[in-house]
Formats: C-alpha cells, structure tokens, sequence
C-alpha cells in the first residue's frame, strides 16, 4: 500500500521501468529541493522541504520493493 502511494508521490506509474523510476526522482528532487526554491516566504520554503522529503522516502520504499 506504501510502494502505491509512492508511486503517486513521485507522478509515475507503478509499471514504470527503473530508469524511469531515477528520471522521475531527479525531477522531483530538483523542483523540491530546499536550495532550489528561491523565495523570502518562509510557508513555501517550509512546503517545498516536507515534499522533498517525502520524494525521497518514495524513492526509497520504491527501491527497496524493487531491489534497485
């Protein structure tokens, strides 16, 4: 249930082959990272660090289901 969600975090679907798993962490690691985002407000800072985080558990759950 936690590889599906995964899945959805990283905006891939789950019959996504594992370059295509990589290629959609480092998009979403790029957009999300906490140096990347560039803004005074401290709230989009703060959203863009929680999602970065959760890009990179998803990955994580997705490489330990798929032995990567």
């Amino acid at each position: 249930k936690s590889a599906d969600n995964a899945y959805k975090i990283l905006e891939i679907e789950k019959a996504a082959s594992d370059e295509e798993v990589k290629k959609a962490y480092r998009k979403m690691a790029k957009k999300y990272h906490p140096d990347k985002v560039i803004t005074d407000n401290e709230a989009i800072k703060k959203v863009a660090e929680e999602k970065f985080k959760e890009v990179q558990i998803a990955y994580e759950q997705i490489q330990k289901e798929r032995g990567i």
